[in-house]
């Protein structure tokens, strides 16, 4: 917390339109008295897996700390999208779990893995008995990239007090254990399993070659799904003819999404717009990122925008699938002032999502596209879009790579 912030109290100096530090605050107090037994009975829908002391990792069984038949709403990204739930909302879901840990190296197992494993595997969430170490402590925690959570607490024993229910193509996909995570996750998505399902089953070593499985961070379980599906898809798009100059615009939460489509050859890019008094961005100048990949791909990860670089492409991808085209894509991220708290990167895919589902915009040339886009950004932003089109590696590219085609000589 800061001076300003000590001075605010809340009045909103900053500009903000919620307090970031009120909705937590508000959050903790209507949770407090929930969190008062060592001995839970309850479901969980969902597990979390740490990064912090790899390879020795904390596995969090997430559960509130009754069973209510609203358990799932607490871990349904998709919902909450779909139905555009707003950030007090989330907040108050997730601080109402609880995050019951336990350590272990990711390649060794126990009785509590073999729980967690289930409940990743399930379709509903699974009725458990917890019994915890000592009483939870009383905070709440909002990582700067993930969903927040409720209050901690060590776990002592835990087992499940009903069968859990799991999709068929799950339960083969974990069964098959000579079959890399790779092919069981392309699989499992075609079928159409959602993509945070998918990072929970890999971060549960719940799949791969039985000798290989081990237990992945839940961050870097949801990027690495993000590429191999995304990959796979840039395979099969590159075999597409190409796109017209299109434009799509939209947002959730605070982030809106400009997407350019130009009809070239694959190739992505991102740059990121965190305007003032937004999450990442307390000050008072607009502050941008941005990373590049061309036809060949990238080897290095995207380190600028991180996580958020391939949540974007997957769903560019997906709707290049679903047109049967292929496109260079300039993917135009704005974080405003409305998106108070992160989140994670799943409200990176929900608001391209969300975007790319309106009707595009086509136009007869480049200059068009990036005329409107230049005047969309700046009405809508009030701000200069010359820092983004003049670095961009696509538009340089576009301006200044010559095409086979000028080679021809036509008789």
């Amino acid at each position: 917390m800061n001076i300003q912030c000590l001075q605010c109290k809340g009045r909103g100096y900053c500009g903000r339109t919620q307090c970031p530090i009120l909705a937590k605050s508000n959050a903790f107090f209507k949770i407090k008295d929930n969190f008062q037994k060592q001995d839970i009975y309850t479901a969980s829908p969902s597990v979390f897996v740490g990064r912090h002391g790899y390879p020795n990792l904390n596995v969090g069984i997430l559960a509130p700390p009754e069973n209510t038949e609203d358990v799932w709403l607490h871990d349904a990204q998709t919902h909450w999208a779909d139905n555009n739930f707003q950030i007090n909302k989330i907040i108050r879901l997730r601080s109402n779990l609880l995050n019951s840990r336990f350590k272990l190296q990711i390649k060794n197992t126990n009785k509590l893995l073999d729980i967690s494993k289930e409940i990743a595997m399930a379709a509903n969430p699974v009725d458990v008995e917890i019994n915890l170490k000592d009483k939870p402590v009383q905070k709440l925690n909002f990582p700067a990239f993930g969903l927040p959570t409720g209050p901690n607490a060590q776990i002592q024993r835990a087992r499940t007090t009903s069968n859990p229910k799991v999709i068929k193509r799950v339960e083969k996909a974990v069964d098959a254990q000579d079959l890399k995570a790779h092919n069981s996750i392309l699989s499992l998505y075609e079928h159409g399993l959602e993509e945070h399902k998918l990072a929970g089953l890999l971060s549960t070593a719940n799949l791969g070659i039985k000798t290989q499985r081990k237990l992945v961070p839940t961050r870097w379980a949801i990027t690495a799904v993000d590429d191999i599906i995304a990959k796979n898809l840039i395979s099969t798009i590159k075999n597409y003819q190409k796109i017209d100059y299109s434009l799509y615009f939209g947002s959730y939460l605070g982030n809106y999404y400009v997407v350019l489509f130009f009809p070239e050859i694959w190739q992505y890019e991102l740059f990121e717009t965190y305007l003032p008094r937004s999450s990442w961005n307390q000050g008072q100048k607009t502050q941008s990122m941005t990373d590049y990949e061309p036809y060949q791909g990238r080897k290095q990860y995207a380190e600028q925008t991180g996580g958020g670089y391939y949540a974007a492409r997957l769903p560019v991808l997906e709707k290049l699938s679903k047109l049967k085209k292929q496109g260079s894509a300039l993917v135009l991220r704005f974080i405003t002032g409305e998106y108070y708290c992160p989140l994670g990167v799943w409200v990176c895919k929900s608001a391209i999502r969300k975007a790319l589902n309106t009707k595009s915009l086509t136009f007869n040339s480049q200059e068009e596209l990036i005329k409107y886009a230049a005047d969309l950004i700046e009405n809508r932003f009030d701000l200069e879009p010359h820092f983004i089109f003049g670095q961009s590696k696509i538009l340089t590219n576009l301006r200044t790579q010559p095409k086979l085609t000028k080679f021809f000589v036509v008789s």
